[in-house]
């Protein structure tokens, strides 16, 4: 009964729309993992490569980031869930273009389309915070990680069977197929959501979209008013992310090209990279399921700051164990590379709650929203033009000395608060 008790107590916070939007990542993060296990293998058999990988991260990064401060000031100005039930269903229909593409080009199409949908991002984001109490903060978004960990642990093998059994273009049609249907799944449940917002102004369509101007002025002046600490924790993870965007589509080409996982690069030996690489991503999921649990309860015993900087610290070693390692080397590497994303994401975005008072949270989130992605949409196309032009490794080799200044910034100049300083 006390055990009873206790789980009960411990978990009290999985209910509302918390629990929905948990369910509906569910289906939304596997159907995302299944065709995204070989996203980069299948932009390049339609015609692509690294640099082109880096132009549909350009293109689609600038779209992002255009939506962000109208996302965040409307999700503060006119609530939540109208953005987040509405608009999903554009995000789903966005991949009626990924599974129908017969070149590069409409891929390009589509990311452009779906970016522009995840206007309704800054309200997400910031109704899952609203949604959890400070005291579990932690628990709440790394709980996130693993149930959406969990789903998605299947999804590299589905990816595997319809790319070995289909072939990598048709294959990569079906799972894309998968993902429209299940984001309509996704956004038919998100139509439960309810408003997490206590004073909401009715919406006006028409003011709505003439409020560019002050939306983006009013993403400038916010940090005027928030703690100095989100200002640092904001150019810390802007460091981080831009590092990321170089490299992130180019694991996998990395992987087939130069570490050469499946023995060379004729159509033979990259069948058994595409099979190799599924049997890692599988590994790496799991990994992320048994590590999710006791990284919550780590951030909300020892706080917030401590895993941002460990993150951070962790990424070093697993890039140069990638550039330099090989097939078996790459089942240490990318769990490795998971838990320090998993650890910051999960510190990063409860620090972040923790700072910032709801009021403020959407109209934050898209200012930080917007410069992130200009600097991510610059960053993948830097990837991958020096991927291409210069040096494959190059991009990796970037990634440790830009997690340095990062790091430093955390540690100098972001103050975590109080237990009983944190915003609700």
């Amino acid at each position: 009964m006390k055990l009873a008790k206790k789980l009960k107590e411990e978990f009290s916070f999985f209910k509302g729309n918390y629990l929905i939007l948990i369910i509906s990542w569910i289906l939304m993060d596997f159907a995302g993992e299944l065709p995204g296990t070989y996203y980069s293998d299948y932009v390049i058999q339609l015609g692509g490569s690294a640099t082109i990988l880096g132009l549909i991260t350009l293109v689609s990064m600038l779209a992002l980031a255009s939506v962000q401060f109208l996302g965040g000031y409307l999700a503060d100005k006119y609530g939540r869930r109208w953005l987040v039930s509405t608009l999903t269903f554009g995000v789903a229909l966005s991949y009626i273009f990924y599974a129908t593409a017969p070149s590069w080009h409409l891929i390009l199409i589509g990311a452009t389309i779906q970016n522009l949908c995840l206007l309704y991002q800054p309200a997400l984001i910031a109704m899952m915070a609203d949604s959890l109490p400070p005291k579990k903060r932690g628990m709440g978004f790394s709980i996130l990680n693993l149930i959406t960990s969990v789903a998605t642990t299947p999804a590299p093998a589905v990816a595997l069977l319809l790319v070995t059994t289909y072939g990598s273009i048709t294959g990569m049609r079906i799972a894309y197929t998968f993902v429209t249907i299940l984001f309509i799944a996704a956004a038919t449940v998100r139509l439960k959501l309810k408003e997490s917002m206590k004073n909401t102004e009715k919406l006006n369509l028409k003011e709505a979209l003439h409020s560019y101007p002050k939306a983006l002025k009013e993403g400038i002046n916010i940090w005027k008013v928030v703690p100095r600490s989100t200002l640092f924790l904001f150019f810390s993870t802007l460091i981080t992310r831009f590092s990321f965007s170089m490299t992130g589509a180019l694991f996998l080409v990395y992987a087939f090209y130069e570490l050469r996982i499946g023995g060379g690069t004729d159509d033979l030996a990259l069948q058994l990279a595409r099979e190799r690489w599924g049997y890692v991503m599988i590994a790496l999921f799991i990994c992320m399921i048994i590590l999710s649990f006791p990284t919550g309860k780590l951030i909300d015993k020892v706080g917030r700051k401590i895993p941002l900087i460990v993150s951070g610290l962790l990424m070093i070693p697993a890039v140069l164990l990638f550039v330099y390692g090989s097939y078996l080397t790459l089942f240490i590497v990318l769990p490795l590379f998971g838990f320090a994303q998993l650890l910051g994401f999960s510190a990063y975005q409860t620090l972040f709650a923790d700072l910032v008072p709801q009021t403020q949270r959407g109209k934050v989130t898209g200012s930080m929203n917007f410069f992130t992605y200009i600097f991510m949409a610059i960053g993948g196309i830097a990837g991958g033009l020096l991927y291409d032009n210069v040096s494959p490794q190059l991009p990796f080799l970037l990634m440790p000395i830009l997690i340095v200044p990062s790091v430093l910034l955390i540690v100098f100049h972001v103050h975590e608060p109080k237990p009983e300083e944190r915003q609700a």
